[in-house]
């Protein structure tokens, strides 16, 4: 009895160990000399799917070794390729599972559904033939007379990852290479379209609910916001429950809706919403519960929410219904290694929604949302990241990329899908084959780049990648004027290789787009003594990058839609302005509120020369009151305008100041008023996200030795802000006197 156990364990750990083992497996001789007998089979009937996969099977073996294989409904005779429900296997596979093998019938490529047999047909194709499939209009075809399938080629496969996500245009705009790349060809699918994520506000509308009655929403430091709504009051899960279920009869087809948090972390501290979150040690307490109670209204749906931020950590008791599903999203995480390494607090949280018994959903981050073209060395961090992911039961990932165009853009989403595909692919294998096939003679240069990129990083264990970061924050470290140097003579070689090849040409480029964006602001910093610093050189780097934004049909630099254009303005703008001679370069500044952060809290920021870029990382001085500066020339000289620009990220609580006053003086102790500047776009739910404005007096005679500008904080966003009931930030720079 002993040894028969022994031997059904041995037997079965060749089922699950061995993938490639077919029963019936044989040699298939698909083209000989290019040249071919065998017919790609359809049903009669097939789906729109499977025509596809026939097209693709035909088009690239044709391509391959030059025979054409007619597509045909007739399944009798030698020599068949049987495509999805064609095959007498078609019924025998598991969900999301597909194989192809080659037995006495014939060559079977099947997916457990015709979708999966046009995804398995493009792995066939990959795996199996060779094919690379590397941008939407990039591929890399094998050329061969033969094509002989052997035993061991066959394989039969169920993906680990069910869901696979990269969210990017490139799959999205394109979904027939998102079925190349097996990826889904939308961020959300199933979902009901309108309630995807961040749902409250739809539900319970501030402008429909708020002033009749503000009690449906959080009470935050005493006072009713419209920032959440109150977890705890039942006329609200009734009007939940109610627009759930009209949008689910607006959506039939939809299977999940999301009931999630709106996207700040201003939640409700009433009496009894406290009381649940504070017993169980988390508000995804009172979160679990509610959604919990929505669950139970439709249990034939799936009901999403998020675990974020401030509901990230799992409840000690509160078991999700078997209906929910648990989105888990690792947004605080530092970037610069893996999520066990570097973001211990997230692995806990995943280990604990999953010791609950939930399904989870995670939502992941790849890029630097508040500069999608920055450097961003993450990538040898995705493999290790995704097989934690996958060891904790997360079979939907989303990986949350810049969804536009981006550092390394093709090959992050290359390397990335194959990940999702297979978690068991090294990194440094994807990324040179990818490189080898995109980038041709270029690739080595490409590669010792992205390697050395991430031996820089990993040299600084304390520098911290954020997702809202900027460049700036590693020009001391990884980022030193040294390595820029280093890194622009290697591309400046890189491109001299492929100088004949306009194409390849444009892909190198593209791939040197983070470069040259972090050398452009370094240069606004004016910290470029390792380069060329004359307006030439940098004028010519500009037109390199606008017009290989443009080749890479890029609209905006971040995620607060900062369109291309205004980035390339303002920088012409800023040569202008670094070209002119400004009074108060150098100038003392004494504060009389010290900044609250930003800039090394640093009064001399106001007037060093470097003007600030997009983000508040890069050479802003932040306050979180009045800004009172004051100026001093270093003697009495005439002038005719004084200015100071102000930066504004209204998701990140960065707004305009009300008024600027712009004063001088003779003596520093008495001044006198030469205008005050009223902020000509007043915050509103309308105003841009990302902008910055430069304040102004009018020309004038003007004749002082002191200046002294005072910024008026609004000290606190709007009822209708996310942020309300927080405080609210004014960042400045850079001084002029002209």
């Amino acid at each position: 009895m002993l040894n028969l156990n022994l031997m059904r364990a041995f037997l079965l750990s060749i089922v699950l160990v061995s993938s490639f083992l077919v029963s019936g497996a044989q040699t298939a001789d698909l083209v000989k000399g290019g040249k071919s007998s065998y017919r790609i089979i359809l049903s009669a009937q097939p789906d729109s799917h499977e025509t596809k996969a026939a097209s693709a099977l035909q088009k690239y073996i044709k391509e391959i070794s030059g025979a054409t294989l007619p597509i045909s409904n007739v399944a009798g005779g030698p020599g068949r390729i049987y495509i999805g429900t064609a095959s007498p296997s078609y019924k025998a596979l598991t969900q999301n599972a597909f194989n192809w093998k080659s037995d006495k019938q014939g060559l079977h490529i099947v997916g457990s559904s015709p979708y999966r047999t046009l995804e398995a047909t493009y792995a066939f194709l990959e795996q199996a033939l060779g094919c690379k499939f590397l941008s939407p209009t990039v591929e890399y075809i094998p050329k061969k007379a033969d094509i002989i399938l052997k035993p061991a080629d066959n394989l039969s496969y169920n993906p680990k990852v069910t869901t696979r996500t990269v969210h990017a245009r490139i799959f999205y705009d394109h979904p027939e290479f998102a079925a190349k790349r097996r990826v889904t060809t939308e961020g959300f699918p199933t979902f009901v379209p309108e309630a995807r994520v961040h749902t409250f506000h739809h539900f319970v509308p501030e402008k429909q609910y708020y002033k009749s009655n503000p009690e449906y929403f959080a009470l935050v430091k005493g006072k009713r916001l419209p920032t959440q709504v109150c977890l705890s009051n039942d006329t609200v899960y009734r009007i939940i429950r109610d627009s759930v279920k009209v949008f689910f009869a607006r959506s039939p087809k939809s299977k999940v809706i999301s009931v999630s948090q709106d996207d700040n972390t201003q939640y409700c501290t009433c009496d009894r919403c406290a009381a649940i979150d504070n017993k169980e040690g988390t508000p995804a307490a009172s979160m679990m519960l509610f959604v919990n109670r929505i669950a139970r209204e439709f249990p034939d749906k799936t009901i999403s929410t998020l675990a974020y931020q401030y509901t990230r950590r799992a409840p000690k008791t509160i078991k999700p219904e078997k209906n929910t599903l648990i989105t888990l999203c690792s947004i605080e995480c530092d970037r610069s290694g893996n999520i066990s390494d570097k973001c211990k607090d997230f692995e806990t949280d995943l280990k604990e929604w999953g010791a609950l018994g939930s399904t989870i959903q995670i939502w992941d981050y790849t890029t630097q949302f508040t500069n999608f073209l920055a450097p961003f060395p993450n990538m040898e961090s995705l493999q290790p990241n995704v097989n934690l992911f996958v060891n904790n039961g997360a079979n939907w990932i989303f990986e949350q990329h810049s969804h536009n165009p981006s550092d390394l853009y093709e090959m992050r989403c290359y390397i990335m899908s194959r990940l999702l595909w297979d978690p068991s692919l090294q990194y440094k294998d994807l990324l040179n084959e990818f490189s080898n096939a995109y980038y041709g003679a270029a690739a080595p240069a490409v590669v010792k780049y992205v390697n050395e990129l991430h031996a820089s990083i990993q040299a600084y264990p304390k520098f911290f990648l954020f997702l809202y970061g900027d460049p700036a924050q590693g020009f001391d470290s990884w980022l030193s004027g040294d390595k820029l140097q280093a890194w622009n003579k290697l591309f400046d070689d890189a491109e001299a290789t492929v100088a004949a090849d306009v194409d390849v040409m444009k892909r190198v480029r593209a791939a040197r787009i983070g470069l040259d964006y972090a050398t452009l602001e370094y240069y606004r910093l004016n910290k470029s003594p390792y380069f060329l610093a004359d307006k030439e050189a940098i004028e010519k780097r500009l037109s390199r990058f606008e017009q290989t934004t443009e080749d890479m049909k890029l609209a905006v630099m971040n995620e607060m839609g900062l369109p291309r254009t205004d980035y390339i303005r303002g920088y012409k703008e800023l040569l202008k302005n670094v070209s002119s001679v400004n009074l108060a370069k150098g100038a003392k500044v004494e504060l009389k509120n010290k900044p609250t952060k930003y800039a090394k809290e640093d009064p001399q920021t106001l007037t060093d020369g470097a003007f600030g870029g997009w983000s508040f990382y890069a050479n802003w001085l932040g306050f979180l009151d009045t800004l009172d500066a004051h100026i001093d020339l270093g003697k009495d000289q005439p002038f005719s305008t004084i200015s100071l620009s102000f930066l504004q990220v209204t998701n990140h609580v960065v707004f305009y100041p009300t008024r600027v006053i712009f004063q001088t003086s003779l003596d520093g102790r008495n001044y006198t008023t030469v205008e005050t500047v009223e902020n000509p776009e007043p915050l509103s739910p309308k105003s841009k996200i990302n902008d910055i404005h430069n304040f102004s007096t009018s020309p004038q005679t003007l004749q002082a030795r002191y200046i002294r500008i005072i910024a008026h904080n609004m000290n606190t966003p709007p009822y209708w802000h996310h942020a309300a009931g927080t405080g609210a930030w004014i960042f400045a720079d850079e001084v002029v006197v002209r």
